[in-house]
């Protein structure tokens, strides 16, 4: 009998959406190593119990495990989210029931970085609709050797404010220096001796002065819905707002209403209350909004660092020693 860790069976491992982290580029072999694997792309809310039902370990994305579900899971003894937020998770059920939690609190930095100022510039400098003009043939006819249709903005001397100041958002503080903006950051915990170039500032500092706004924090019960219409009327007309975050941090009606109104210039969002969004959410139509599908996160790299720091935290639940553990707040 093959006995490791006090184990006479491997650990039965289920991954409830393996698309998300892995939709084919990459390889579960090494997770595999660990236990029994099986993996499913996605699962319906509905199927939850009837796939996890015989897991020790669940893997989860986005796949929502509420009280109702976890009740009923008697075999389940870890939850790895591969994810930072874990609001999908009843923690507090788990917590008082003796289930491990863990995050991935790290492997995105960069990537999410990265595309607040894929979004950024392309509102500031029109890229796209410029590249469809020449394709459809708009420059080949012009009279003037340089020809644009569409606004351009330097981001040189503008004030981006960041609201959390976290990994991301000192990231983003990083790239916001090197193109010339003056940082203005907000964040509940202070730290000191950052290697950056920036000031923190209260709420209604930072909505006042910033000619753009992103939003770096995670969603609590306390910033749900930071966006709405008293603290957009506080803000410049010209401020551009970016979202990698977590749609809820975002009264989506109010938004739209601000940017059909010309009260604010614009809107970068990679995050939506509800995703994937109805058809008829009014910011899918919204003027001078930009939209992508919750990808901010997920180059292949970043992924692959999820995959790794997965592993890891299989490894220190089975080792007993748990790491990136969540805890109630």
């Amino acid at each position: 009998m093959n006995i490791k860790n006090g184990r006479s069976a491997p650990v039965n491992i289920v991954v409830l959406d393996g698309y998300t982290l892995n939709p084919g580029d990459l390889s579960w072999q090494e997770l595999e190593r660990h236990g029994d694997l099986t993996v499913y792309d996605r699962t319906p809310e509905e199927l939850i119990y009837e796939r996890a039902k015989d897991a020790e370990v669940l893997l989860t994305n986005k796949t929502p495990l509420r009280e109702n579900v976890l009740t009923k899971l008697e075999k389940l003894k870890y939850i790895s989210v591969t994810a930072t937020g874990y609001d999908i998770v009843d923690i507090k059920y788990a917590c008082d029931n003796n289930i491990l939690v863990t995050n991935i609190p790290t492997y995105g930095t960069a990537s999410v970085a990265q595309a607040v100022f894929a979004l950024l510039l392309e509102m500031c400098n029109n890229v796209q609709k410029h590249h469809d003009l020449v394709k459809g043939g708009a420059w080949s006819e012009s009279l003037d050797w340089c020809f644009w249709k569409y606004p351009l903005m330097e981001l040189a001397n503008k004030k981006m404010g960041i609201i959390g100041f976290g990994r991301i958002g000192q990231q983003t503080a990083k790239v916001a220096n090197a193109l010339g903006m003056e940082v203005l950051a907000y964040d509940r915990f202070k730290l000191e001796n950052l290697p950056i170039d920036f000031k923190y500032v209260e709420l209604d500092q930072l909505f006042a002065q910033a000619d753009v706004i992103s939003l770096h924090c995670p969603l609590t019960p306390e910033n749900t819905g930071i966006i709405n219409k008293d603290t957009i009327a506080q803000m410049k007309r010209n401020v551009i707002l970016i979202n990698t975050s977590r749609g809820k941090l975002v009264v989506e009606d109010e938004l739209y209403e601000a940017l059909s109104t010309g009260r604010i210039a614009g809107a970068c969002l990679d995050v939506l209350a509800v995703e994937p969004p109805s058809r008829d959410n009014p910011l899918l139509k919204a003027k001078n909004c930009i939209i992508t599908p919750h990808i901010s996160w997920a180059t292949k790299e970043a992924r692959a660092r999820i995959m790794a720091l997965t592993i890891d935290n299989l490894k220190a639940y089975l080792d007993n020693k748990p790491i990136n553990r969540v805890k109630l707040a």
